[in-house]
């Protein structure tokens, strides 16, 4: 199987605080598999660290305000032409993150709080009904 992953599920230090979300369970259960990790966050430019982002509305904002929607949607659709060049089978990814989250994410006040709704690389992985599984299912917690 052909699985696209988020980056920093597989221990790549890319998060926006320079460090990553390295989860051993996907790791193990990847072993068998062509893995290709994105980050669509470095991949549209952005640097590592930086200013943590949340999605308001139909942009995304930095935790200072500025509008950094551009470097977040190049980032997805770079990631979605390799998914769709490496015809991947499934994607698992970092929940809450406005990139890659799938069910939850944060709901842009900085404040922690959560709601339902996707990232930009996620919907555009949804709207090529290409299956994602997040990093925190019953499967690998």
């Amino acid at each position: 199987m052909r699985i696209l992953v988020s980056a920093c599920l597989l221990g790549y230090n890319c998060k926006y605080n320079g460090k990553n979300n390295l989860n051993k369970k996907i790791v193990e259960l990847l072993k068998d598999h062509e893995v290709i990790p994105v980050c669509p966050e470095m991949l549209g430019g952005l640097c590592c660290p930086r200013i943590p982002c949340e999605k308001v509305g139909d942009r995304i904002l930095d935790k200072e305000g500025n509008d950094c929607t551009k470097q977040f949607i190049k980032g997805a659709e770079i990631a979605l032409n390799i998914a769709k060049e490496k015809q991947v089978d499934i994607a698992i990814l970092q929940r809450r993150s406005p990139s890659c989250g799938y069910s939850v994410i944060y709901d842009g006040t900085f404040t922690g709080n959560l709601v339902t709704g996707s990232g930009v690389f996620a919907q555009m992985l949804q709207d090529l009904n290409i299956p994602i599984m997040e990093a925190e299912s019953e499967k690998f917690v």
